[in-house]
């Protein structure tokens, strides 16, 4: 199929469409909303159904049901409708749900505004709501990453039972890029037939399905979340994803950032490679599990690490705990919906590599 030029926010909602999925529920909130405006218009042409819910939290609890029944389902917000979903998303994942969760973050906290963000890396990555859970956390740089993660995440969700979240700053849901799908496209991991799902019982066959997180028996519970944490493992065995960008070169430094960050990073990096200077990148696609081997090596490799976030410093934590808690670690970040440049990314780079030759 030939490339066509595509907005963020629709090309993800196409990315579903083609991903199988016939159901969004959903409430508008910048700067998502032309997911929801896209899948109301597109939905209805395939013989899927568009629903604008009356609240996230009533959006998130039609997602339990469908995804209960047995159907591809996904829904989209921006951080504040995030957090409102939290307690269905504890469900979901307790309930062993495969559900497929788009957050195009914008800034915080509270309110906030409505400009690019990377502040709910906590949120989605520690577990926004209670109990022992995990999500598998997806994090692209580029339109096209945004499709080809958003189809990869219907069969992640199948295969594990578990929710899924592809998170992206305002930037990628609003930039206009190049897309692809593809056509022949073949599902990244296996998917087990939905013998669980909640499909109509007439008493033939096979027991009740009954769907459900509740275990009032202590023991019960407790062997519950010892399968979750097993299976959160696996995940954590077997979907880490990323970047590596001239790590099997020489370099004095180490940037390591995400999504549209990080293409930002990536061309000061060029440039600055062009020029003599040292440095490699490390691009975290998955977020959970998060690339902890990948990043130790390359930061020894280096002996120093620059962090670059649109926040206060959330991935940065995860960073120190894989390079250990005296690794020399610089952070740059902005907040507020203001954007890392590349000569911003240029100057910080080279002021640590300068910090690096003056420990010499």
């Amino acid at each position: 199929m030939a490339r066509k030029l595509m907005k963020g926010c629709e090309a993800i909602g196409e990315a579903a469409i083609k991903a199988n999925c016939k159901l969004f529920f959903g409430y508008p909130i910048t700067p998502q909303n032309e997911i929801p405006e896209y899948m109301s218009r597109r939905l209805p042409q395939v013989g899927g159904t568009f629903v604008q819910a009356e609240s996230e939290v009533a959006a998130s609890n039609m997602l339990y049901g469908a995804a209960g029944a047995g159907e591809r389902v996904f829904t989209s917000s921006s951080s504040p409708g995030i957090s409102l979903m939290q307690e269905a998303v504890s469900y979901m994942a307790g309930s062993e749900l495969p559900v497929v969760i788009v957050n195009i973050m914008r800034a915080g906290p509270g309110l906030g505004g409505i400009l690019p963000s990377q502040a709910d890396y906590f949120q989605s990555t520690k577990g926004g709501g209670h109990g022992d859970y995990r999500l598998l956390v997806l994090a692209p740089s580029s339109v096209q990453e945004a499709v080809d993660l958003m189809q990869d995440a219907f069969d992640l969700a199948d295969h594990y039972r578990n929710p899924v979240m592809v998170i992206a700053d305002g930037l990628i849901g609003q930039m206009m890029e190049p897309v692809e799908f593809k056509e022949d496209r073949q599902p990244c991991r296996s998917l087990p037939s939905k013998d669980w799902a909640t499909t109509g019982w007439k008493g033939e066959g096979r027991p009740r399905a009954i769907v459900n997180s509740l275990f009032l028996d202590p023991n019960l519970l407790e062997r519950h979340n010892e399968k979750l944490t097993a299976k959160y493992a696996e995940m954590a065995r077997n979907e880490v994803r990323v970047a590596e960008y001239f790590t099997d070169e020489d370099y004095d430094l180490l940037v390591v950032a995400y999504g549209s960050v990080a293409r930002v990073c990536l061309s000061a990096i060029r440039q600055l490679r062009a020029e003599g200077k040292r440095v490699a990148l490390v691009r975290p696609i998955s977020l959970f599990p998060f690339p902890t081997e990948v990043i130790e090596r390359a930061a020894n490799k280096a002996g120093r690490v620059l962090v670059v976030e649109l926040s206060t410093g959330q991935m940065l934590e995860d960073v120190r705990m894989a390079v250990g808690k005296d690794f020399p670690v610089a952070f740059h970040g902005r907040t507020g919906g203001n954007l890392v440049t590349p000569d911003e990314a240029r100057e910080k780079i080279l002021a640590q590599l300068a910090a690096r030759e003056a420990s010499r």
